[in-house]
């Protein structure tokens, strides 16, 4: 999605590099969706449209950035983020881990394209003179392996629903500045009547796992599609204000 050469970490290729991070955002400019962690929900309800991306057999939550393709209103022309929250998936960049085939071992990489690395000494640098890992390297893996241990947690969330079925194809239907339409698809959206039909026993262990509060802010933050389509006029000076966004079920 946004990672265009991801190496292995390794003292003997990257012992003199450094990394210059920033809050630049330009790399994220193109992705009109990010996946979220379901620890992300009620951060992210605020300001976004929460939804599920993949297909009959593996679905992963999805946070909307932009109604068009290739294109991320949180981003502007400068790479800065004028969105509200940042998803973690974009702050954990340009790490990321590798898993093997077996799925027991990670192992953590970096997008050696990212314009911020660098063999000048700018930033952080990943090794010292010794070929040790720095302070910084270490809170990259710390943080990197949080979220993995998230993302687990997060699959574990989407089985369940999928489990019962819970999720039906949706699409967004909206107007853009100057009177165009057009639609966002290819996601899927809770069933808010499977859900209050679930057995008892079932909603009561949701309601434990606080997986039922999560089926309810991502129904929640679906109301965002409107006010983000609206931004997106508001953003355009001689632009009309944006009709309103509607979620429907694929027919």
């Amino acid at each position: 999605m946004i990672y265009e050469r991801a190496v292995p970490i390794s003292s003997e290729r990257h012992r003199d590099w450094s990394l210059e991070a920033g809050r630049n955002y330009a790399f994220a400019k193109e992705v009109n969706s990010v996946p979220l962690l379901a620890a992300e929900f009620i951060a992210a309800a605020t300001d976004y449209a929460i939804v599920f991306a993949g297909d009959d057999k593996n679905i992963f939550p999805s946070v909307i950035l932009g109604m068009r393709a290739n294109e991320n209103n949180a981003v502007d022309a400068e790479g800065n983020w004028t969105g509200g929250y940042v998803p973690a998936f974009l702050r954990r960049y340009p790490f990321v881990f590798a898993r093997s085939d077996d799925g027991k071992t990670f192992t953590l990489c970096i997008d050696e394209e990212h314009e911020g690395f660098n063999k000048d000494g700018k930033g952080e640098r990943l090794f010292d003179a010794e070929g040790k890992r720095t302070r910084y390297l270490e809170s990259m893996l710390t943080f990197t392996r949080e979220y993995q241990g998230l993302f687990d947690r997060t699959q574990l969330f989407c089985k369940r629903l999928m489990e019962h079925d819970l999720l039906k194809p949706a699409q967004a239907q909206f107007s853009l500045p100057g009177g165009q339409s057009a639609q966002l698809g290819g996601f899927f959206t809770l069933d808010r009547d499977k859900l209050k039909a679930l057995p008892a026993e079932v909603l009561a262990e949701m309601a434990k796992t606080d997986e039922l509060e999560l089926c309810y802010v991502h129904l929640q933050s679906l109301n965002n599609l409107t006010p983000m389509a609206r931004r997106i006029a508001a953003s355009q000076a001689a632009a009309p204000e944006a009709d309103e966004a509607a979620v429907s079920e694929d027919a």
